[in-house]
């Protein structure tokens, strides 16, 4: 993580978010087909089907987007490659990221999330560092299943 001592609250939170968004691309690019959406857990997560879903989230939290089926988004199609749905992550990363750039005060409503109440932008870049951890973490596991790939 690359946060300076004495950066401002939105560029630290950015940075963390960065990070991890990273981190969880990394584990998921370069690996075969059909390993990476071989699900690794009973509950059916595989590694496409995390980047997929934290692709809708970043485009529902901080672009308004809609997700109509929020179970759909950790699934990958069958015409979805690895290399597709890793370029879609980026762009809305970079997306997103444009968006935050313009954020100079973070107590104010972040974008309207369909559906939801409005929460303010500090809460929706900590949540967004929360739930991409929390998936982080799920690659990590599931890379190390893979092909015994640890670290970040």
């Amino acid at each position: 993580m690359t946060t300076k001592h004495g950066a401002d609250e939105r560029s630290t939170l950015l940075g963390c978010l960065d990070h991890l968004r990273g981190s969880i691309a990394g584990k998921a690019a370069d690996v075969p087909e059909p390993q990476a959406r071989t699900a690794g857990v009973p509950s059916g997560t595989n590694l496409l089907g995390l980047i997929k879903h934290l692709t809708y989230v970043e485009r529902f939290y901080f672009l308004g987007e809609p997700i109509t089926s929020l179970g759909r988004t950790m699934r990958p199609g069958r015409d979805e490659t690895a290399e597709g749905l890793l370029e879609g992550y980026r762009r809305a990363v970079e997306e997103a990221n444009d968006v935050i750039a313009t954020w100079d005060d973070l107590t104010i409503d972040a974008p309207r999330r369909p559906g939801k109440p409005p929460a303010s932008r500090r809460w929706v870049l900590t949540h967004m560092i929360e739930e991409t951890a929390r998936h982080a973490g799920h690659a990590d596991i599931l890379r190390e299943q893979i092909d015994g790939a640890t670290g970040r």
